[in-house]
């Protein structure tokens, strides 16, 4: 039996009769009990490799399986293996937290018996048995992510896709989310994530896969990527955006790694830290530009991902085109 929940092998899924390219050629191995991240912007391909690893999507080429089982050939049998929670909340707004999970549940053939006894045991493990009977217009944005992804675990699937699930939460909410992805894991499921928030990357995936633009272009543990970059990372402050333009020229030779500049602030990852920080200051000392603020730090992903791509993992490029709806059926 394979050690991976998923693998993917060179998927490539175009638009527009070829012209547009949304996965060109992505191969994914993910092991059994653990988080792996899907990491990148909007448009970067996450949620298009998501569609085509629940069945909702085909590719244009490559072959994966998901729990042993060929997602193109035996996706009846993909489907009972998963749950899905997408990046906003499919809930019924009409229907109470309970009557969600309930419907659910009956929706994928499960024994009624057991559908109450599990849609009032996730109520009571996401923090909902109080609103459990209130239609779901009234919950909160957190409240909404937590039931939804509840109804993502009705069938008790051995494997979860989340896909970005916690955009537009509050940081209260972000941080109970990533606590019971956490405790799901500790359970034994295993979690696919795409998400383009570089802390939750950090915090909750084992392993890595950085994707930009339809394509890998890195991948490792985050202490594997950040170790790609240097040490320390040297962010100056300058009075102005021309003082920082200057200054970053001036000690461009400080590093082998280009500066990003941004407005008055440059930030540069350097291998020798307070001894290259040192050299910086001289450099800019006798060219008489002042500076407003130094600080030296440890490299983070959204150093990493800027490095990697050249700009930050929040910038947004061009979006793929519409690839479908999912269905209540692929969710568990």
């Amino acid at each position: 039996m394979t050690e991976y929940a998923i693998e993917a092998n060179d998927i490539v899924k175009t638009f527009n009769d070829g012209k547009f390219t949304a996965l060109g050629g992505v191969s994914l191995q993910v092991p059994k009990g653990q988080v792996f991240g899907l990491l990148g912007p909007n448009g970067s391909g996450k949620t298009t490799m998501v569609r085509i690893l629940s069945t909702i999507l085909a590719p244009t080429s490559g072959s994966a399986t998901v729990n042993g089982f060929d997602v193109f050939k035996q996706a009846d049998e993909v489907r009972k293996s998963i749950g899905l929670a997408g990046q906003f909340a499919a809930v019924d707004e009409n229907l109470t937290g309970y009557e969600n999970l309930r419907m659910v549940g009956l929706l994928n053939h499960l024994d009624r018996s057991f559908v109450d006894q599990r849609a009032h045991q996730l109520l009571a493990d996401f923090g909902l048995t109080d609103a459990a009977n209130q239609r779901t217009k009234t919950y909160s944005g957190g409240m909404r992510r937590r039931l939804d992804l509840a109804a993502a675990l009705v069938a008790s699937p051995p494997i979860l896709f989340l896909d970005e699930p916690t955009t537009g939460l509050d940081p209260q909410s972000r941080q109970d989310l990533w606590n019971i992805i956490e405790n799901l894991v500790e359970a034994g499921t295993t979690v696919l994530l795409t998400t383009q928030y570089l802390e939750e990357a950090d915090r909750l995936a084992k392993q890595l896969v950085v994707l930009d633009r339809g394509k890998i272009i890195a991948q490792g543990t985050s202490a594997e990527l950040k170790a790609q970059l240097g040490n320390t990372v040297l962010v100056l402050t300058f009075h102005s955006p021309s003082d920082a333009t200057k200054g970053a020229e001036i000690i461009k030779d400080v590093s082998a790694k280009t500066a990003n500049v941004e407005g008055t602030v440059v930030e540069m990852t350097i291998d020798k830290g307070p001894a290259s920080a040192a050299d910086a200051l001289r450099k800019l000392d006798a060219s008489g530009i002042e500076l407003a603020g130094l600080v030296m730090r440890e490299p983070s992903l959204d150093d990493v991902f800027l490095n990697l791509t050249g700009h930050k993992a929040e910038d947004v490029p061009a979006q793929a085109p519409t690839t479908g709806r999912r269905s209540r059926k692929a969710r568990a």
